[in-house]
């Protein structure tokens, strides 16, 4: 359903009977899509009470905005999504400014606050702009039991040093940026003690869990939830 929560709005999905923990699900760059919704959806199906919280729709991407967006980027017309370039620039400039970066971090933790009123088991995951979310939450508060940012940004060395959780963290082999990033993420992993696992998916790229989008790959995309949903059971369990 959605609804008002930690200051803003948010798409709630509720398990059959008593949660088995709760989870905050943070959106990519194109908003609160209905992707997000039915990886809600399928997240409370295996016992989870789920909280999407919406970080964009402040910044000018609501949900319709980000899915018109996303059409424009995945065009099969070369010529449409060159043109479209101008208008995604503007679109997710604000989003890059440090200035949002802090806001949506008092917004997740806002939302966290909530959260753990109703149960203190949470784990956060993300995807591209939530996985850099996801890490950013972890590392700016201690009471997350896991962290799951898909194809995200990590923070410097020393917020990599205050996380207090496992985190589990997938790459595709093909996404280059990130894979350049890994080996500096893993050494301050190693430095800090933190317990954490990279999975890097072989034939993907960028956006591999997203089955509406072209990047969409099947078999990483199933591995990726299979190893989620392990690490959710043992974290909230």
């Amino acid at each position: 359903m959605h609804t008002s929560l930690g200051g803003g709005p948010a798409y709630v999905s509720e398990p059959v009977g008593e949660p088995r923990g709760a989870v905050i699900l943070i959106h990519e760059i194109w908003g609160l899509v209905p992707h997000v919704e039915d990886v809600a959806d399928r997240l409370a199906a295996h016992g989870y009470l789920v909280v999407a919280p919406d970080l964009l729709s402040e910044a000018g991407i609501t949900p319709q905005a980000g899915a018109e967006l996303f059409a424009l980027r995945d065009d099969p017309d070369e010529a449409r999504r060159l043109a479209a370039q101008p208008r995604l620039r503007e679109a997710f400039g604000m989003s890059r400014d440090p200035e949002y970066a802090a806001f949506a971090v008092q917004r997740l933790r806002a939302v966290l606050d909530e959260v753990v009123q109703r149960d203190e088991r949470v784990a956060v995951v993300g995807f591209c702009f939530g996985g850099t979310y996801a890490w950013a939450l972890a590392a700016s508060d201690d009471r997350l039991r896991a962290a799951v940012p898909f194809y995200g940004g990590a923070p410097d060395d020393a917020g990599i040093a205050r996380i207090a959780c496992p985190v589990l963290a997938f790459y595709g082999d093909r996404d280059e940026r990130l894979m350049a990033e890994l080996p500096r993420v893993r050494a301050a992993a190693a430095a800090s003690g933190l317990a954490f696992e990279a999975l890097v998916m072989a034939g993907a790229g960028h956006a591999f869990f997203n089955d509406t989008g072209s990047a969409y790959v099947p078999e990483a995309a199933a591995q990726a939830w299979d190893a989620t949903l392990a690490l959710l059971g043992e974290a909230l369990g």
